[in-house]
Parts: C-alpha cells; sequence; structure tokens
C-alpha cells in the first residue's frame, strides 16, 4: 500500500549548501522520496524520478506557489509557468538563441571578448580565475545577448547573485528580500531606457526579439524574463568554466588529453556539469495524487527534484563523485529536461567548449592549481567554487 514520504528534520539548510552531495547519497540509498523539513519539499533523488517528473508537467507543475522565486523577482516568470503560456515566453525570447544568429553573430563576438579578458591575464603569477575571468566573461556575454550593453560586469554579477539569494531563500529571511527589492528597481530603471532603444533601433538581442514577438507579452514580463536570464545565465557558465578548469587541472592525465586533443573539451565540458550541476535543483508542485517508489505524493504538495543527484546516481554513473574526463557514460540532467531545457545550453557549451577552453590552454598550456585544498565550493540552488587559484604559466 502507498505511503507518505518519510520525513527527515535533521537535514538543515546549511549542510545542503556545504555539503549537498552527502545529503543526497544517503537520501538516494535510505530515502530517494523524502520529505525534508528544512525546504518544505519532498526531495526526489533517484535519476530516473527527477526525468520522470520533468517530463510530466502535467503533473509536476511549474507553478509552485511557495517558492521564494516570486518575491526575489516580483514577478511570476516563466519558470513557474507551464504549457501555451510558458511556451509564449519562451518563445519571444528565442530568436536570440536560434543556431544561426549563435554562428554567425554571438559566437564571434564571444571569441572577441574572450580574448579581451584573457589577454588581461598576467602570466606567471597566480591569480583567482573566478573573479578576474569567468564571473566578468559570463557577465558581459549575457549582457551583450540580452541587449543590456550599459550594464557593468559588477553590476551584472552583483544582480545575479541576489536575484539567486533571494530565490534560494527557503527560509524566507526578510535581509535576502531586501536586497533583491534593491536590485529589481536598479534593473527596472535600466530596462526602461532600453525598451526604448531596441524600440528604434534593431539589434540581435533578447530584448529586441521580446519587443517584436509574433506573439506579444506584457511588458513586465519582458522584464522578469531577462531578470531570469541575469539569475541563471550568469552562474552557469561561469561555475561551469570554474569547475571544469579545477576537474582537469586536478588530475595530469587529463591536462594531457585536452593539450593533445581538443575534442576532449566536450567532454570536459559535460563532465563538469554531470560532477558538480551548477543549477542544482528545480521545484514542481504536485496537480494531482500520485505514487513514485510506493510514496503517495498528494495533490498540492511540493516536490523538489535534484538534478545535481541525478549525476551522481549509482545506477547511472559509478564513482559518480569523481571527476573522470575518460567516463564513457557523461549522462546528466544539468540543463533540466522537458519543456524547462534550459534554453542557453547552446551558448553554454559554445562559449567553453569552442573559446575559452580552448584559448586558455593556448595560453597558458603549464598552468597548474595553485593550491586544490584552498578552493571552497558552495551552493544549494546553483553551486560552484568560490574561488579558483591558478598558476598561470
Amino acid at each position: 500500500m502507498p505511503h507518505l514520504a518519510p520525513e527527515n528534520t535533521d537535514i538543515n539548510l546549511a549542510q545542503l549548501k556545504s555539503d549537498p552531495y552527502s545529503v543526497y547519497k544517503y537520501l538516494r540509498a535510505n530515502a530517494p522520496v523524502c520529505r525534508v523539513k528544512a525546504t518544505g519539499r519532498t526531495m526526489l533523488t533517484k535519476a530516473a524520478d527527477i526525468k520522470a517528473a520533468k517530463d510530466n508537467p502535467k503533473v509536476f507543475s511549474s507553478n509552485d506557489p511557495n517558492t521564494p522565486m516570486a518575491r526575489a523577482f516580483q514577478a511570476h516568470t516563466l519558470m513557474r509557468k507551464d504549457g501555451d503560456e510558458h511556451r509564449s515566453e519562451r518563445m519571444a525570447m528565442a530568436p536570440a538563441f536560434s543556431p544561426r544568429l549563435i554562428r554567425d553573430h554571438w559566437q564571434p563576438l564571444y571569441q572577441k571578448l574572450a580574448e579581451d579578458y584573457v589577454s588581461k591575464l598576467p602570466r606567471g603569477e597566480v591569480v583567482d580565475l573566478f573573479p578576474n575571468l569567468a564571473g566578468p566573461f559570463a557577465a558581459r556575454t549575457l549582457a551583450s545577448q540580452m541587449g543590456m550593453a550599459e550594464a557593468s560586469d559588477a553590476d551584472m554579477q552583483r544582480w545575479s547573485q541576489t536575484l539567486i539569494d533571494g530565490a534560494g531563500n527557503f527560509g524566507f529571511a526578510e535581509k535576502f528580500f531586501d536586497d533583491s527589492d534593491l536590485a529589481n528597481a536598479e534593473m527596472n530603471a535600466l530596462f526602461e531606457t532600453i525598451l526604448e532603444r531596441v524600440k528604434k533601433t534593431p539589434d540581435n538581442s533578447a530584448f529586441f526579439a521580446m519587443v517584436n514577438a509574433e506573439i506579444p507579452i506584457a511588458q513586465s514580463q519582458m522584464y522578469s524574463n531577462v531578470k531570469i536570464a541575469i539569475g541563471g545565465g550568469i552562474n552557469e557558465p561561469r561555475d561551469a568554466l570554474c569547475t571544469i578548469l579545477f576537474g582537469l587541472l586536478d588530475n595530469p592525465a587529463h591536462i594531457a588529453a585536452v593539450k593533445d586533443d581538443p575534442k576532449w573539451f566536450s567532454e570536459a565540458f559535460e563532465e563538469g556539469i554531470r560532477w558538480v550541476a551548477p543549477i542544482q535543483v528545480s521545484s514542481r508542485l504536485v496537480t494531482e495524487d500520485i505514487v513514485v517508489r510506493d510514496c503517495l505524493l498528494q495533490q498540492g504538495d511540493t516536490v523538489m527534484t535534484i538534478q545535481a543527484s541525478a549525476g551522481h546516481d549509482e545506477e547511472v554513473h559509478e564513482n559518480g563523485e569523481v571527476f573522470d574526463l575518460f567516463r564513457a557514460k557523461k549522462t546528466h540532467q544539468s540543463f533540466g529536461n522537458g519543456p524547462h531545457f534550459c534554453q542557453g545550453t547552446h551558448v553554454a557549451r559554445m562559449m567553453l567548449v569552442q573559446i575559452m577552453l580552448p584559448m586558455l590552454f593556448d595560453r597558458f598550456p603549464n598552468m597548474e592549481l595553485a593550491d586544490r585544498d584552498a578552493v571552497i565550493w558552495s551552493g544549494f540552488g546553483f553551486r560552484g567554487p568560490l574561488n579558483l587559484p591558478v598558476h598561470l604559466k
């Protein structure tokens, strides 16, 4: 007979931020469907269950009414929508992400931006690549694609982190929402200026695409969906780049492989985001009673699909906690699946696989981790290293 999922009152938000993978390993083995009191959600930690939920928006709706995201973004964003409503907003921005535009416009621009940032890195010194390369590069490329050239790298990164802190504020602490309110006010003021510009001057940006969408969307939704891009579109490539570099530089065999054949950069990308998913979790609202692994999920429950855990699932990967460039099967759900598959996936791959990773290894062929034990990993909703000191030989 189905029963309610067991409840865990020991797991806390601090654990999930500092060491989530040990928590997920425990849950996969002992309670793969588990109500975790600290999050107010039922966690799904097995790869098959996570994929099934994401592929079934009828039963597992994105419209989570209890998410802190709505408060942090001051809006009901497309991330919390399903069906035609989600599709129309997603498609409004889609022209800026077309394969042709990525190939003919964004890739040459991003190549130039990468050259500008990498050329500023000093040879022979130890440099923290998180604030000096990964963060600014991710911020500038996103600002370009969104149509926000006026925004500084510092502002883009600050807004992104503030939105993410608010969206992940499952404890509903007022401080994080106060900060996001200020960030929203700053972004809204800038968006007013951008909106007037793109109405007069055509470009290839997401803002221009939305203003001229075949199926118009409300201005408030344009703003909220650019904020979604700012929230995830900086952290994802930034954290992925730092994670991949750590994984490669931590193993001489990995370094030798990517130097010998550029094909390994693509493998390194897939393995890196499997090993540490930049976007770790997603929430879904249960719209009708359903049984998962003999556990009854009731209508109105909120589940948390842990794509980070899916990448370490023992039924899919052996030694999933290890970054292994030569792993034959690098299956992951780090970009999501179903209707909410990440729209920026191809851009992120292009940025790192075709541009940044080859450029770094060409300019600094003998670079080394300066101190692997000094690297700090953190994050529950989004995760990656907070620093990456590298000797740029």
